[in-house]
């Protein structure tokens, strides 16, 4: 598995400096593959997302991220040191597409934020068919993830959260057989439920903790 130097070396400087100013709890950190190729599908909803997904395991992952993050050429130098490669969103971005395909071929971790952008309010926003299209084209399984802001709906760069963890989604139960439009989009949604069903574990669970503390 390849890993940029930079990305070791941040990762170890972020995962010591994050906790203290935006906090999260780790759930089903097991669940995230030790080896082999994977798309991980995650929700956005603040530029913090990115640091915590990659500080709450072991392996490097490799972002697809806007193209606007890269038009400054020293962050876009970093960007690209730290494993991160742009998209040109609702282009159909071939190079973007190529990167990613190359990558999954060598075995590594694609991160994808299914929505495309982040959420000004905490909702899910409708999810894209890129990360279903990469997982079915260069036969990959999906890691559904879900980040959950605590205490407010609305996300904030500093606010506390848990990163979830979802079983692993083979490609082949994408129920993607001709790959078409339509069997894209609805794989899509599929992988959205996924992370949904996470969000509300979550919430239902502190939920209950709530309730114990105050009994």
């Amino acid at each position: 598995m390849r890993s940029t130097p930079l990305y070791v070396f941040a990762r170890a400087l972020a995962a010591w400096v994050t906790y203290p100013f935006a906090p999260y709890t780790v759930k089903g950190r097991d669940l995230f593959p030790e080896e082999g190729r994977v798309v991980v599908c995650c929700n956005h909803m603040a530029n913090s997302d990115p640091v915590r997904l990659s500080c709450s395991q072991r392996r490097q992952i490799y972002y697809m991220a806007k193209a606007e993050l890269f038009q400054f050429k020293p962050f876009g130098f970093i960007l690209k040191k730290l494993g991160a490669f742009p998209v040109q969103r609702g282009k159909g971005d071939v190079e973007a597409i190529d990167t990613a395909a190359e990558l999954l071929r060598d075995d590594c971790a694609v991160g994808v934020f299914i929505e495309g952008t982040r959420s000004k309010n905490g909702e899910f926003g409708k999810p894209k068919a890129g990360a279903v299209m990469l997982a079915y084209n260069n036969h990959a399984p999906i890691l559904p993830v879900c980040i959950t802001p605590i205490g407010s709906k609305r996300p904030r760069l500093f606010h506390r959260a848990v990163v979830s963890f979802g079983e692993l989604i083979p490609f082949e139960e994408l129920g993607i057989h001709e790959g078409s439009g339509v069997e894209f989009r609805n794989a899509s949604r599929l992988v959205m439920d996924k992370i949904r069903a996470l969000r509300e574990r979550d919430l239902r669970e502190l939920e209950e903790k709530d309730a114990s503390n105050h009994i």
